[in-house]
C-alpha cells in the first residue's frame, strides 16, 4: 500500500469515526431531553445531518447507539490482561487491563456522563451494555483460568471476572452522578480495594 493508499484510509477512518460519533451524540442528547420512547432513528439521523440508511451502516438499532462505545472495545482489555505481570493477583490483572478504557471514558467525560444519566434514566438499556460485552468477559475468564492454572470449569476466573465488572460499572455509575471533579480512575481503585479487602463493612457514622 502506497503512502497515498495509506491517508485515503486514515481519513476513510477518520470520517466514519467522526459520523459515528455525531450520531452517538446525537442519540444521547435527544433521548436525554425527550426520554427513548419519544426517539426514532429518523430523528437521530436527522439531527446527525445524515440518513437513515447511513444511520443502520453503523448501528442495528437505537439503543445499539446509545450504549455501544468504542472504549468498550474487548480486545485490547483482553491482550492487557494476558500480557499482566504473573505475580499480580487475577483481580489486579483485571483492574491492569482496565487502564486504557478507564483513560478513554475519561477523555469523553461529558459524553460518558450523559450516556450513564440516559441508561439510569432508561433502566432497560443497561441489559444491552452489559450484555454487549459478554463475549469479552469469557474471553477474559478463559485468560485469567490460564493465568492461575485451572480449567475453565472452576469457579475462580468466572467469579473474578464477574465481581471486576460490577466493580467496574458501579465505578462508573457513581462517577457519573458525582458532581466533583474526581476521576473515573478513583472510583474504579475504591471498588477494586474494596472487593480485594473482602468488602467489609464501612464504618458506622456517628
Amino acid at each position: 500500500m502506497t503512502d497515498t493508499d495509506h491517508a485515503a484510509t486514515g481519513r476513510r477512518d477518520r470520517k466514519k469515526a467522526q459520523t459515528r460519533a455525531a450520531l452517538t451524540a446525537a442519540a444521547l442528547r435527544l433521548v436525554a431531553e425527550r426520554g427513548l420512547e419519544h426517539v426514532t432513528v429518523e430523528d437521530i439521523s436527522e439531527a446527525a445531518d445524515v440518513s437513515s440508511r447511513t444511520f443502520f451502516n453503523y448501528f442495528t438499532c437505537k439503543d445499539e447507539a446509545l450504549t455501544d462505545d468504542p472504549a468498550l472495545d474487548g480486545k485490547p482489555v483482553v491482550a492487557r490482561l494476558a500480557a499482566a505481570p504473573a505475580q499480580v493477583s487475577a483481580l489486579q490483572a483485571v483492574r491492569v487491563a482496565l487502564d486504557e478504557a478507564i483513560d478513554a471514558i475519561q477523555a469523553d467525560r461529558e459524553l460518558w456522563q450523559l450516556r450513564l444519566a440516559v441508561i439510569t434514566q432508561n433502566p432497560a438499556l443497561l441489559p444491552r451494555l452489559v450484555t454487549g460485552n459478554s463475549a469479552t468477559e469469557q474471553a477474559m475468564v478463559a485468560v485469567v483460568a490460564t493465568r492461575l492454572g485451572v480449567g475453565l470449569d472452576h469457579c475462580h476466573p468466572p467469579l473474578v471476572v464477574a465481581v471486576a465488572s460490577a466493580a467496574f460499572r458501579t465505578a462508573m455509575l457513581r462517577w457519573a452522578a458525582d458532581d466533583s471533579a474526581r476521576p473515573l480512575r478513583d472510583f474504579v481503585d475504591e471498588a477494586f480495594a474494596a472487593i480485594a479487602a473482602g468488602l467489609p463493612d464501612p464504618p458506622t457514622p456517628r
